[in-house]
């Protein structure tokens, strides 16, 4: 097998700048090489497959230096690997991509670029300044500010200053008054607009204002440290105007996503576009019960019920798998009703081409169990989580209405990262935890600890059972008006 390495462009951090043929790569890769400018909402990205080699470095220290990251792809890729190389912003703006391919091709070794959003753009963009304006300037230029260890800054200022145009300096944190002085000689008005934009288009972006001539000062007592970029010319006015990314109504708030990783990308991705500072935790996950004896024969008996009922995706996954694995399709179903305990478990249906005949008002088991109480009067078959609530088959019983409820999938509590979150829990890091399910909630006791301080944070719960369970913990909650996950995005916003 020959191998490969795909250069990538993480972009400057928000993972939804990620390009669409960046996440492709990085969903088909074996090993993935990164470095410190991968923000961690895009290393969750990586699937659990791939092996991962941190090569990080920063201004000063290098924990790989770069003849050694040129070896290691080089290597990875001759013994027949996949590689992604993920570096941050775009790999050809100050990267070292260049260099990094150079080797690759004197080897004879596969490869190919991919671009990144540069953080010369995008973060400026996220601070409100956009980087070419009519009224302002009709050039753009970008610079890099990080010069060799023990070497002078080598950048002709009395050209930047007759460009006339917006300049951006990236990776000068340390060079900054060097950058200013240097300017200020070469004729720039000390009262010429400036900026720096610190973590740029992350949660905890701040944004430095200035005059040219201010800046260094501004900058010190702000406490600007790196990655941040240095943005000089007249479009730094517009700043207060167009800062549209500190006016998201969950900016500076940090929300633990304790879904199963598989599940956790939509409740994510509308958190984040909210400004929220999102940590995936995922608590729990979910493993189809293989080989499952009692489906197969339901399934072998369908004609038997009138209802088929799903408490969530991962039933219809493990129903949908045993089915085809049978040697049928849905044409096996035959007039059999569906029923889904919510919009998330009946579009999980729709992708199998079958649509739910039932959903009930209220997204929860009891409801569900009513609505089927109200509705049926053959018999029903289940087919949910191993540790079902009681609330379904209840409701079931009590209008009398037969049902065979067989445990398709089993929930398990695990995750490596438990001893971290608990110090990041008591030290009151987190505004509000997330809660999906009441099994979300005994996987995060679990994986923190019952003894664990649970009054740092508000639990936010899809529904009153997820409530239940999280205040048999202690911990404090807000539920949601419906159990949906944007009613739950809703909720964080509310508050």
């Amino acid at each position: 097998m020959k191998g490969k390495v795909t250069l990538v462009g993480a972009g400057p951090g928000d993972p939804g700048l990620l390009t669409v043929k960046g996440l492709q790569a990085l969903r088909r890769a074996e090993v993935v090489v990164y470095d410190r400018l991968v923000s961690p909402a895009v290393l969750e990205l990586i699937p659990d497959s791939a092996r991962r080699i941190d090569v990080g470095k920063e201004a000063s220290r290098h924990p790989v230096p770069q003849d050694r990251i040129n070896q290691i792809l080089l290597e990875e890729a001759q013994a027949g690997c996949n590689v992604v190389r993920l570096k941050g912003g775009d790999p050809f703006v100050f990267g070292r991509g260049g260099e990094e391919l150079q080797v690759l091709a004197q080897a004879g070794a596969a490869f190919e670029e991919v671009p990144g959003v540069t953080s010369a753009i995008a973060a400026a963009a996220y601070g409100g300044i956009p980087v070419t304006h009519r009224g302002f300037a009709s050039s753009l230029h970008m610079i890099t500010g990080h010069a060799r260890e023990g070497e002078p800054l080598r950048i002709d200022f009395e050209a930047l200053v007759r460009t006339g145009g917006t300049l951006v300096f990236l990776m000068g944190v340390t060079a900054m008054p060097a950058i200013v002085s240097g300017l200020l000689e070469a004729g720039m008005d000390g009262k010429t607009p400036a900026a720096m934009v610190e973590s740029g288009t992350l949660p905890g972006q701040r944004r430095c204002d200035a005059v040219l001539e201010t800046l260094p000062q501004r900058a010190a007592e702000m406490g600007i440290r790196s990655p941040a970029l240095i943005i000089v010319g007249g479009v730094c006015a517009l700043a207060p105007e167009l800062c549209w990314f500190e006016r998201l109504p969950l900016r500076g708030k940090r929300i633990l996503v304790t879904r199963p990783k598989d599940r956790a990308g939509t409740l994510s991705g509308k958190l984040r576009e909210l400004g929220a500072d999102v940590v995936e935790f995922p608590c729990i996950r979910t493993e189809a019960i293989s080989p499952c004896p009692a489906m197969a024969d339901a399934l072998g008996r369908l004609p038997a019920y009138e209802w088929l009922g799903f408490t969530s995706a991962a039933g219809v996954e493990a129903f949908w798998t045993c089915l085809r694995g049978m040697g049928k399709d849905a044409r096996a179903l035959g007039g059999v009703k569906l029923a889904a305990i919510g919009p998330a478990t009946g579009k999980a249906l729709e992708v199998h081409g079958l649509t739910a005949d039932l959903i009930p008002e209220a997204y929860n088991a009891a409801c569900m169990g009513e609505a089927l109480a109200n509705a049926a009067e053959g018999k029903i078959l289940l087919l949910r989580a191993e540790e079902g609530s009681p609330a379904l088959t209840d409701a079931l019983k009590t209008a009398g209405i037969a049902f065979d409820d067989i445990p398709v999938y089993r929930t398990i509590c695990d995750n490596p990262r438990s001893a971290e979150l608990r110090e990041e829990l008591e030290a009151g890091q987190f505004d509000y935890v997330t809660f999906t399910s009441a099994s979300t909630v005994r996987g995060f006791v679990s994986a923190v600890g019952a003894d664990a301080d649970f009054g740092r944070f508000t639990g936010l719960c899809i529904g009153e059972q997820t409530a239940g369970e999280a205040k048999k913990h202690g911990i404090a909650v807000r539920v949601a008006k419906k159990a949906a996950i944007d009613a739950l995005v809703e909720l964080a916003e509310s508050n």
